[in-house]
């Protein structure tokens, strides 16, 4: 359900699109990642904080987009987005605990060793520079609709894939213990 509810404003953005254009898209895109701020707040009673950001962005860039009537601005913001996750986690990179330790730890059932967590944080900054340098691609190589289907199912399949190459390398640093008690 949370991962339907986060990529709901992509959605409508993408549907709006083709049904209107890109100007109109930006406002759907703008009113739903309000919605679905306010939505979080009343559901559990705080916003998270990639919701924040990433509303955040689209207020600035959308209103830069509609504003100046230069869909430029909205095809950038993913990148400025992933370049800001990519720098969250670097910030954090050498410390005790990553960030990604801070926020994927406590759904592993065994202590990982600082190594194993640096080495996936690493990995999660590369797929967010990567994610930001192929959206200035497509954004600047191609037409704003093929942007659009790229966005929506290029980016979501190329994470979708990322994440099942992550749950390989976490199983494969989980002790043997662990991998038999759940078989």
């Amino acid at each position: 359900m949370k991962l339907l509810t986060d990529f709901l404003p992509i959605i409508l953005f993408f549907v709006a699109y083709k049904i209107h254009g890109i100007y109109t898209a930006t406002e759907v895109l703008i009113v739903a990642a309000i919605l679905l701020m306010a939505w979080q707040w009343w559901r559990r009673g705080h916003v998270e904080t990639m919701t924040w950001v990433s509303t955040l962005l689209i207020l600035i860039f959308g209103g830069l987009t509609l504003y100046f009537h230069n869909d430029t601005f909205i095809k950038i913001k993913p990148s400025i987005l992933y370049v800001l996750f990519a720098a969250a986690l670097l910030v954090t990179h050498w410390r005790a605990e990553p960030l990604l330790q801070r926020l994927m730890g406590g759904q592993l059932p065994a202590a990982l060793p600082p190594a194993f967590w640096r080495r996936l944080n690493s990995y999660w900054i590369t797929f967010f520079l990567f994610g930001a340098v192929l959206n200035l691609v497509v954004a600047y190589s191609f037409s704003t609709s093929i942007w659009v289907d790229f966005k929506l199912f290029g980016m979501l399949a190329i994470t979708v894939i990322f994440v099942l190459l992550q749950a390989v390398v976490i199983s494969r640093a989980l002790p043997q213990e662990v991998k038999n008690s759940d078989s």
